[in-house]
């Protein structure tokens, strides 16, 4: 349904005009109207439709405003809302601020306002896929060295086609800063109301939490460490924590969705599903992982274990073991888990194991682009993307092994790319192969160490680009890879989170 009797026909005489995109001019105005005369109708619509999805530019501007009027409890009316839009060139078009009064006179009732609202929302949907479908035509009509692959152009495609479906725009475009703030105080708000807690997903362990203020959306974390550290220990025991706290409900927003916990994507290119499955079992179960492989079990470590897998079927998390997946693909099933089934956090174990497009020239160049490519999910997605990387051998040659920055192998785009850079380190790992003969005078002091570090582990944030640096002090139980919160005095025998 189009409605061009607003619009002058502009086209040259004798000269076809191109029909107008999907739109109706009159809905848009009596969708507003109603809302200036009656503001409660704004939240029987907001969750439907948003500035963008209005044809006419000057709609946008009008709804925005009204719209932060409305989230202030303040009126919105074509005499509030003058002081905002005066000097609006568009809208001196159209007649001045007493376009709004003209609009407000013509409102719709409250009852049919969803009705309008979803088909504003339809016709903007219709307007993005007709843009979508024909770029995806010009690009394969004319392909170039850049883009001649069909798969990247599909993978690509289909990015579009999922923005469209979650957002109702191809293309998300500007932002407002008062669309931006208005986000950033309903997540303040968020913590707020949870008496201080965090904004973001928690990771289940407790330290850790408040030196990141939880998982946030959007984010990049690399958990980086040397080879038997535990980062896809500390992985999966975080997958773990957020996958069994999960609760769905009403989130700050407005929306459905986690308002606990969260659904966890796991990427295991390492292990596969069944490894994978075992560790968290182990940890779950507390029985240690190796016995779990032999099937040497007691009686009642076998009962634990049968009691923890069923305990932890209906937990959301989602293992995907497929090698060498490329970064197109690992974003082609984010966004159909996320469709299907919701999505809160990714996980990838590990960053180097994934591939490129292929166009770069080297390996650094891949890197750089599978790190971009991982940066662009946790954006596109709104979800906190968890990436484990290895660590260069450098580590090894120093006195001091716990590892820095600079020990990021292709360190300069993984880097770059990260909100935060996390390293997993245990003494007790290093120290154990410095062990002297018993008969040593060395092997006293070397005991008195091995004591003190004991099932303990480091995690140390080289960079967070919101937060303060520093080390997170866990508890390392090898026998069931598992961390956990230290003991400290003000917690009594409570600390350990499992």
């Amino acid at each position: 349904m189009n409605d061009q009797t607003n619009r002058p026909d502009e086209s040259a005489p004798g000269i076809e005009a191109a029909p107008a995109p999907p739109h109706n001019i009159e809905a848009e105005q009596q969708l507003l109207g109603a809302i200036l005369t009656n503001n409660d109708i704004y939240d029987r619509i907001a969750s439907v439709i948003k500035p963008e999805h209005f044809y006419e530019p000057v709609h946008q501007r009008i709804y925005e405003v009204a719209t932060a009027k409305i989230q202030k409890n303040a009126l919105a009316s074509p005499v509030t809302l003058k002081a905002y839009l005066e000097d609006d060139e568009g809208l001196k078009e159209l007649g001045g601020p007493a376009y709004l009064a003209r609009i407000a006179g013509a409102a719709i009732s409250a009852h049919a306002a969803r009705d309008y609202a979803v088909m504003i929302y339809e016709m903007a949907v219709r307007r993005g896929l007709i843009e979508l479908g024909g770029d995806i035509a010009s690009r394969a009509a004319r392909p170039t060295i850049d883009d001649d692959d069909p798969k990247i152009q599909i993978s690509e495609a289909e990015q579009r086609l999922y923005t469209l479906a979650e957002e109702g725009q191809a293309q998300k475009g500007w932002t407002s800063f008062l669309s931006a703030v208005t986000e950033a105080v309903q997540s303040a708000n968020a913590a707020y109301q949870r008496d201080g807690g965090l904004a973001g997903v928690s990771t289940g362990l407790i330290d850790l939490d408040k030196k990141l203020g939880g998982l946030h959306p959007s984010d990049l974390l690399i958990l980086a460490g040397r080879p038997s550290m535990g980062k896809t220990s500390l992985a999966t025991n975080i997958a773990f924590n957020i996958a069994k706290a999960y609760k769905r409900g009403r989130r700050y927003d407005g929306q459905e969705g986690a308002v606990e916990g969260g659904v966890v994507g796991f990427f295991s290119l390492e292990m596969s599903a069944e490894q994978l499955a075992a560790r968290i079992l182990s940890e779950a179960s507390e029985v240690p992982s190796e016995r779990i492989r032999r099937g040497d079990m007691s009686e009642g470590e076998f009962r634990r274990f049968v009691e923890a897998a069923k305990s932890l079927e209906t937990c959301p998390l989602y293992v995907d073991d497929t090698p060498a997946l490329p970064i197109g693909q690992v974003a082609a099933r984010c966004r159909r888990l996320k469709r299907t089934s919701g999505l809160d956090v990714v996980i990838v174990d590990y960053l180097q194991l994934l591939r490129g497009t292929g166009r770069g020239d080297n390996r650094v160049q891949e890197i750089g682009e599978i790190s971009m490519g991982l940066k662009a999910i946790a954006k596109e997605l709104h979800i906190p993307v968890i990436a484990l990387s290895q660590l260069s051998r450098t580590v090894e040659s120093r006195e001091d092994k716990r590892p820095q920055l600079s020990d990021l192998r292709e360190s300069g785009s993984i880097e770059q790319d990260a909100d935060v850079v996390m390293f997993v380190y245990r003494d007790e790992y290093y120290h154990e192969r410095l062990k002297p003969q018993e008969d040593d005078p060395k092997f006293a002091e070397w005991l008195q160490k091995a004591e003190r570090v004991h099932g303990k582990a480091e995690v140390i944030l080289g960079k967070q680009r919101h937060g303060p640096i520093g080390t997170v002090d866990l508890s390392f139980e090898s026998q069931f890879t598992r961390f956990g919160n230290l003991a400290r005095q003000y917690q009594g025998d409570g600390g350990d989170a499992f």
